[in-house]
């Protein structure tokens, strides 16, 4: 069997021989993870009436499986790294299965919630070992275009993820949208079974487990004190307590990882520039396009009154705008042409002027809706490969694995912050032009005695929104200039 934990030269000049099939094995491994990411945005009201969920209950259910997978993706990537990738990719489809029949049979919240939290195990060393074995097995001048694909399958199973699960809620219950992943990730499991190579670090590193420990504390307790703050208040002890562990404990896992011989994270690639801008930009692309996604398929069926499946549908054009470019091969062409400071910070531009649209022109009927749809997923089919492949590049292809899980700690840590953050300036906007006193429009539209105060609350909720996408196109602008011009700076001091 061909064995990359020591691959001869020739090898890794060419690739992994049967790469091309394998990148599909792990991108279908890879969509299951990421369609949970956005398949319950469609479900809310339907949990809402089934379950009786509260608001909070909503929320736990939403942030319960992105707080656990992002405080482990730092040492899911390493123990990838350590034990092997292949290990941790089975064990991760084993994991996200498990937990996707418990969740689909879950007969209560809190149930639910717990489900939730055990499939983020499973999708913290999926996030990782995908990308990692991606950039394994694929010669350098392929990596573009093998990342492209990769992370188009990223955002076409964050996009699709509403078509999905308005298509399960039309047809069947609100289980359906988890037991639908069982068949993809057995699936999913043969195929790495048989076909995906093995690999890991040469070396074999000691492991870091006080790192390990320091980072997973750190991480969920930023994520916990981000999805508190809309709903406690910024200034809470619920939102100030976590956030001061964080700090903390962040702190004690940077002076650790400084000190010893063989850290988890090596601090060295920070003061890399192509690798902190590329980071930069991740966080405020994932941040503007997570959280207006977020607010946007709530305002098609709260506000329009589009079913889950019409809204899912009205989605669409993102995510068939991200697989065209990158499954063509355009992306990579535009990219390697402009190079990467460039394609970024254009791909960047073109996705703020995107969620500009759909805050500007919602109003005015889908069309506009639609132009900023397709807006966003132009930019992001460019500069979303480009950042992943400089955070990918900037470090040993030894440690792969904590590479990647830097480069989905830092998505997922965008995401939940975009959420968080225009999900607030929404809540205040709407709060600030709506006098009832219920905390969401659902609540609000119920409480509503009149047609004319509906249409009111609705109005209300519009103009909340369009504040919201404004500031996560301004998120978006200034991460394409950041990371553009640390990247150029980067290029400029690189020897030829």
């Amino acid at each position: 069997m061909y064995n990359m934990t020591a691959p001869a030269p020739a090898a890794v000049s060419q690739g992994h021989p049967q790469r091309w099939l394998i990148l599909g094995v792990i991108c279908l491994a890879q969509l299951t993870v990421l369609l949970d990411n956005t398949i319950l945005n469609v479900a809310i009201p339907s949990l809402t009436r089934e379950l009786g969920a509260a608001t909070s209950d909503i929320q736990w259910m939403i942030n319960a499986y992105s707080l656990v997978q992002s405080g482990l993706l730092l040492t899911a990537g390493s123990a990838a790294d350590r034990y092997g990738r292949k290990k941790m990719l089975v064990a991760g489809l084993v994991l996200f299965g498990v937990g996707s029949l418990v969740a689909g049979l879950a007969g209560s919240t809190a149930q639910l919630i717990a489900a939730r939290a055990g499939m983020g195990v499973g999708g913290a060393l999926l996030m990782t070992t995908t990308l990692a074995v991606a950039m394994q097995i694929f010669a350098p001048e392929e990596q573009p275009k093998a990342i492209g694909i990769w992370a188009a399958v990223n955002s076409l199973g964050f996009a699709t993820g509403p078509l999905l699960g308005g298509f399960m809620l039309n047809h069947f219950w609100w289980g359906a949208i988890f037991l639908i992943n069982l068949p993809v990730a057995a699936l999913a499991l043969v195929a790495v079974v048989i076909l995906v190579p093995e690999s890991k670090n040469p070396r074999g590193d000691r492991p870091d487990l006080l790192g390990a420990l320091l980072s997973t504390i750190g991480m969920t307790s930023l994520v916990f004190a981000i999805i508190s703050g809309p709903e406690h208040g910024w200034t809470s002890g619920r939102v100030l307590t976590p956030a001061a562990v964080a700090a903390g404990v962040l702190a004690g896992f940077a002076y650790w990882e400084s000190r010893i011989p063989h850290p988890m994270l090596d601090l060295h690639f920070f003061r890399d520039r192509r690798f902190t801008g590329a980071v930069a930009g991740a966080v405020l692309i994932t941040f503007g396009m997570g959280g207006s996604l977020f607010l946007l398929t709530q305002h098609m069926q709260f506000v329009l009154g589009y079913g889950p499946l019409e809204a899912g549908l009205r989605t669409a054009p993102l995510a068939l705008m991200i697989v065209a470019l990158n499954f063509t091969g355009l992306a990579a062409t535009w990219s390697t042409r402009l190079g990467t400071p460039l394609a970024i910070g254009l791909g960047m531009a073109v996705m703020a002027a995107g969620l500009l649209s759909v805050a500007t022109l919602t109003g005015h009927g889908y069309p506009g809706t639609l132009l900023g749809l397709v807006l966003i997923g132009a930019g992001a089919a460019v500069a979303s490969p480009a950042m992943a492949h400089a955070i990918m590049s900037a470090i040993p292809p030894e440690k792969a694995g904590v590479g990647a899980g830097i480069n989905g700690t830092v998505a997922e840590f965008g995401q939940g912050l975009g959420v968080a953050v225009l999900g607030a300036v929404l809540n205040a906007r709407f709060a600030t032009l709506v006098s009832v006193a219920a905390a969401s429009l659902p609540a609000a539209l119920a409480e509503a005695g009149s047609v004319s105060e509906r249409t009111r609350i609705t109005d209300a909720f519009a103009s909340g929104l369009e504040s919201s996408q404004l500031v996560g196109a301004a998120a978006v602008l200034l991460g394409g200039v950041v990371a553009a011009v640390l990247l150029r700076r980067a290029e400029r001091v690189q020897p030829a």
